[in-house]
């Protein structure tokens, strides 16, 4: 049996699948939280100067994606986590991270941030970030106080 040939790129933003993850992301996040709580980006929120998008592939299939919005010179937030629904549980998520993680040392950054939600939906992700060294920490850039939402921080 062969092992999968996976590899992580930047990606132009431009393709079917990417657009088409990203839209499931943004409508999965629109059905869990309120709207003042829904903070995941758009295809036009990603293609922002600043922000770097990266996806994860298994040859031609698309298994999931992650992103740095730089915030300063040396901080970054990682946004729009997600692993395709029939990738999940096969170390997707981990290996973006640890991607996104490396990437952050290499660009300088010395503290990488993120939002995630506080519904028992996001223990997965919650519990993924915590075994990255993530810690609880208060609202970053523009977040305010939300029950809906908890803020991550690692210092690099």
């Amino acid at each position: 049996m062969t092992a999968p040939q996976h590899t992580i790129t930047v990606d132009d933003l431009t393709g079917p699948a990417i657009a088409a993850l990203l839209q499931e992301h943004v409508d999965e996040m629109r059905g869990i939280s309120p709207p003042e709580s829904k903070h995941a980006l758009d295809l036009d929120g990603l293609r922002r100067t600043g922000i770097t998008l990266w996806t994860l592939h298994d040859g031609d299939h698309l298994l999931g994606c992650g992103a740095l919005k730089q915030l300063t010179p040396t901080t970054a937030e990682i946004k729009s986590m997600r692993t395709a629904r029939t990738a999940q549980r096969r170390g997707v998520a981990s290996a973006l991270l640890t991607h996104l993680i490396a990437e952050a040392r290499h660009r300088g950054y010395t503290d990488l941030y993120l939002e995630t939600g506080t519904d028992p939906f996001f223990a997965p992700a919650r519990t993924l970030y915590t075994r990255f060294g993530f810690v609880t920490c208060p609202p970053f850039a523009d977040y305010r106080p939300d029950p809906h939402s908890i803020h991550l921080t690692k210092n690099l």
